[in-house]
């Protein structure tokens, strides 16, 4: 590693003071990056991950490039799922497509054990090159929840209503509870693989859990989440829940035995507050403002900034993952923002 070792998000998720607010950005590897879009000229995003070397220059190049305080380990939510006997394509402008998708019972019944030293060795080498040799900041790991997981497993793909989940979970709880088990037992041995590897940190996406009441969630996932997130306590690394369109599960997420609760841009850090969430927050800019003039931005970011230096805790990121169509410069000067007027404030 060179310089030396920048721990202020490390600190800043364990409600610890920071000399600055800390920043990373979903997504921030990849994308928009012309570096990483000449690369996608010759390799799909699964050929990158296979490659170690390839995989960890992708995490680490936001990093070198915007000055941010942690990477984020540049692979997709579907990664484990081959392990299990899932067939999935990453389809350009589509996104995870799944060809054999569950059905029922016996669908469940027929998906494997991932073994992560024998199943994504790839994975667990990129971690273990990035921490050991490349970056000095933290890298974040990550999998998807198993709301989100199934609903792609489920659907075959990307869905707008999730009504084949929905579905399933109504008509068939046996089954459904049966697959939350299997995906929960992924997600706990992927993630714990990932931090023996040198992951100092792990978010867990449940992206599209806001599409289910509240009652539903309670009932179908919450019980699911409490597993997970107990067994990854263990591990002694801060744990971060985010997840889109959620506003009504926010007091179900806070009572989950997380670290750090992700904010979208629908809710603002003094309305979590005033819901009496304590836990340290992430967020929570709307990539789309990214897209704006630089004083529209600005006046954004510090807008959150001010409220996380009023009602921190508080590291800073986008409200959902950064698009292709921003700025890498954009999201450098933000962070010499972010950086700068929290020092300062």
């Amino acid at each position: 590693m060179t310089n030396s070792f920048n721990d202020t998000i490390l600190k800043a998720f364990r409600g610890e003071p920071t000399e600055h607010t800390p920043v990373w950005y979903m997504r921030q590897a990849g994308r928009s990056q012309p570096e990483y879009r000449k690369l996608k000229e010759k390799y799909g995003l699964f050929e990158i991950t296979h490659q170690p070397e390839l995989c960890a220059y992708v995490t680490r190049l936001p990093v070198e490039n915007y000055g941010v305080d942690a990477a984020i380990l540049y692979k997709d939510i579907m990664s484990p799922l081959p392990a299990l006997g899932v067939d999935v394509e990453i389809r350009k402008g589509v996104g995870p497509v799944i060809h054999n998708p569950i059905r029922n019972r016996q669908d469940v019944g027929n998906l494997g054990v991932i073994d992560p030293q024998s199943d994504v060795p790839y994975v667990l080498d990129t971690i273990s090159l990035l921490t050991k040799e490349q970056l000095n900041v933290p890298l974040i790991g990550f999998s998807g929840a198993p709301f989100t997981l199934a609903s792609y497993m489920i659907e075959g793909g990307p869905s707008k209503n999730y009504h084949k989940t929905k579905s399933l979970m109504y008509r068939d709880e046996e089954t459904w509870f049966l697959l939350m088990d299997k995906l929960a037992s992924m997600i706990i041995t992927y993630v714990q693989a990932q931090v023996k590897a040198g992951a100092r940190a792990i978010q867990i996406f449940d992206s599209w859990g806001g599409a289910l009441h509240a009652a539903d969630y309670r009932k179908f996932i919450k019980p699911v989440m409490d597993r997970i997130f107990r067994e990854l306590r263990k591990e002694g690394v801060p744990l971060i829940l985010f997840g889109v369109g959620a506003p009504h599960l926010l007091g179900d997420w806070d009572e989950l035995p997380i670290d750090v609760l992700g904010l979208d841009w629908r809710t603002s850090i003094t309305e979590a507050r005033e819901m009496g969430i304590q836990k340290p927050l992430q967020g929570n800019l709307d990539p789309a403002v990214l897209l704006s003039e630089w004083d529209v931005i600005e006046s954004r970011a510090k807008s959150i900034l001010d409220e996380g230096l009023k009602y921190g805790p508080h590291i800073f990121n986008l409200g959902h993952g950064v698009t292709p169509e921003i700025k890498p410069e954009t999201l450098r000067k933000l962070t010499e923002l972010v950086h700068t007027y929290s020092k300062n404030n």
